[in-house]
């Protein structure tokens, strides 16, 4: 008698990388410049675009990091796993310039979005990337992505999303391996106003809301490389008359304004490829005598103005968990950066002194030049983690241009 036949035992199918178990279908990809292929479910605009891929560790304010003019270039992967929970809202918009596309390239969540849970959301997260032409990726294991990024640095990207999950993924792999990267990339003049603009925005009032101010006491010209309203309002609440100008504004324009101060704003993209027309007219502002006051990308580019040079990271500092210390008063605060490349401390001329430095890995955080009436900070003192832990370096502006009238 012939023996029977065990019953065949089932494959168990190969898990998508970095992918949940049980995804029924693949409809969003995020494919590497060195063929890495990482499968999850589509949000958002659909298409496919091409940036740098990093990571950011704020467990909130996503909707201003997806505003942030300074992720201009970059695909965000969002390690707080529930992201869009709160919905959105028109208020929390950070870009000053609404009529620039979409500064960020994608986002990258790991759980799926849900409806919104929030008395100030006005629309659904899904819906609102839509409209602002985001592609997003949910259900990817954003941890495992986090570590690779961390071991390997921040790589270039491609992230894709159809409905149906038709992908040409040689085509994507091509993207990805042609992109050239960010360095040597200026991409402020992308992001920055085109025109002046007058600002009177003041900070958040819990029962009022945003509110206007009457005229302020000194007159401040902030140039836009990439300007957040956060910023603004830190500057307007502080006693300041704010006029923004476009990144490519000249000193001579700038100073026919007269000013009683001028602000450097942030921005994405190289410091080095915007400074090419930026610096020189940095140097002309720091000549003039008038207070200068730099965040992240104004910041690298007075460094560079003051001789110092700029570097690429490896992984970059995005989060809002970040301890930085202050050596003008030995304190350590708690801050929200954003930044992919820094001011070499090593490469700091004599005059230019370190001000701040980063806890995490002893990077620059900050510079002053001694005798004059200049400072900047690498990370965001207007974005409250602490939560106003860096609220005083406005303070600090306004000091300055107090002292400067005499």
């Amino acid at each position: 008698m012939p023996t029977a036949k065990k019953p065949a035992k089932a494959k168990t199918p190969a898990r998508p990388q970095f992918g949940d178990w049980d995804q029924p279908r693949v409809t969003g990809l995020l494919v590497l410049a060195d063929g890495t292929v990482i499968e999850g479910q589509g949000i958002g605009a659909e298409g496919e675009a091409v940036g740098e891929v990093c990571f950011n560790t704020a467990m909130t304010g996503y909707q201003e990091v997806l505003t942030d003019p300074s992720y201009a270039g970059q695909i965000v992967t969002f390690t707080f796993p529930h992201v869009g929970n709160v919905g959105t809202n028109d208020e929390d918009i950070e870009t000053t310039n609404l009529a620039a596309s979409a500064a960020v390239v994608g986002a990258i969540v790991k759980e799926p979005v849900t409806e919104p849970a929030n008395y100030r959301s006005a629309r659904h997260f899904d819906k609102w990337l839509k409209a602002r032409g985001i592609i997003g990726l949910s259900g990817i294991d954003t941890r495992a992505l986090t570590a690779r990024i961390r071991e390997q640095g921040m790589p270039n990207g491609v992230i894709a999303h159809h409905p149906k999950g038709k992908f040409d993924v040689a085509k994507l792999k091509k993207m990805a391996a042609a992109w050239p990267g960010l360095l040597g990339m200026d991409l402020a003049k992308d992001v920055s106003l085109t025109q002046r603009m007058a600002w009177d925005e003041k900070l958040w009032d819990w029962k009022t809301g945003y509110t206007r101010a009457e005229g302020g006491e000194y007159r401040v010209v902030a140039v836009d490389y990439g300007l957040k309203r956060n910023i603004l309002r830190c500057l307007t609440s502080a006693g300041c008359d704010v006029t923004v100008v476009p990144a490519t504004t000249s000193a001579e324009d700038i100073l026919a304004m007269n000013p009683d101060g001028v602000f450097l704003s942030n921005g994405p993209g190289d410091p080095a490829a915007t400074g090419e027309y930026a610096v020189p007219e940095i140097r002309k502002l720091v000549e003039s005598g008038k207070p200068l006051f730099g965040i992240c990308l104004g910041h690298q580019m007075l460094g560079i103005a003051l001789g110092a040079k700029t570097v690429k990271m490896h992984q970059g500092h995005h989060g809002a968990n970040h301890p930085v210390k202050d050596f003008t008063t030995n304190k350590v605060e708690i801050v929200s950066m954003n930044h992919g490349f820094a001011v070499d401390r090593s490469s700091l001329p004599a005059g230019v002194v370190e001000t701040h430095v980063s806890l995490f890995d002893g990077s620059n955080a900050g510079i002053a030049l001694e005798g004059r009436p200049v400072f900047s900070v690498q990370h965001h003192p207007e974005a409250s983690p602490g939560p106003q832990d860096s609220h005083y370096l406005f303070r600090r502006f306004v000091d300055l241009m107090a002292r400067a009238r005499g």
